[in-house]
């Protein structure tokens, strides 16, 4: 199978989860990722706002402001995107994703834990996206700064094959439910 059908299929699973059943693992993934966070006594993390098919961190994006932990969010540019401090209002761009209004840049620190939404992922433990490839270059110029990055999806959608290029964004682990 190629990465085009694969990432149909994909999404045809994670469209097919209820409202019920995704709020309910919703809420399980964001415990996870937060006790992760909390382990690693995280500063710095990135984020995302999410898109119908991927995991709602929005409840994690607030509890994290609340204990002053630094919240970074794509801001898209062109062909690839920046990270911004995360800060409301926010406003539908490009792809219906949402971002904050015009922010400064974040400054090259280190980022302890990205946490990047998929389609899904191969063998090689890379990511299978929405095709744009707006991740793959973010992480080529970024990689050092960051010290882990997490997979999060409501339900695991794996390839058994390879059918990732090597510019794919690989992963440290992946948290999802079966």
């Amino acid at each position: 199978m190629d990465k085009e059908k694969f990432r149909k299929e994909s999404l045809k699973k994670l469209r097919s989860i209820s409202n019920q059943k995704r709020y309910v693992i919703d809420k399980k993934i964001n415990n996870i990722l937060y006790t992760i966070i909390k382990n690693r006594n995280a500063k710095s993390v990135m984020l995302y706002l999410p898109l119908e098919t991927e995991v709602d961190v929005n409840p994690l994006i607030q509890q994290l402001r609340r204990e002053g932990v630094l919240v970074l969010v794509p801001f898209m540019e062109g062909k690839s995107f920046r990270l911004v401090k995360y800060r409301q209002p926010l406003e539908i761009k490009q792809y219906g994703v949402k971002e904050p209004k015009i922010s400064k840049q974040f400054r090259k620190k280190r980022i302890n834990i990205s946490i990047v939404p998929v389609v899904g992922t191969d063998a090689s433990m890379r990511r299978i996206g929405f095709g744009k490839g707006m991740y793959d270059r973010f992480f080529m110029k970024q990689k050092r700064w960051i010290d882990e990055t997490i997979f999060v999806q409501r339900t695991l959608c794996l390839s058994k094959e390879i059918i990732t290029d090597d510019y794919d964004v690989g992963v440290d682990r992946i948290v999802a439910m079966l």
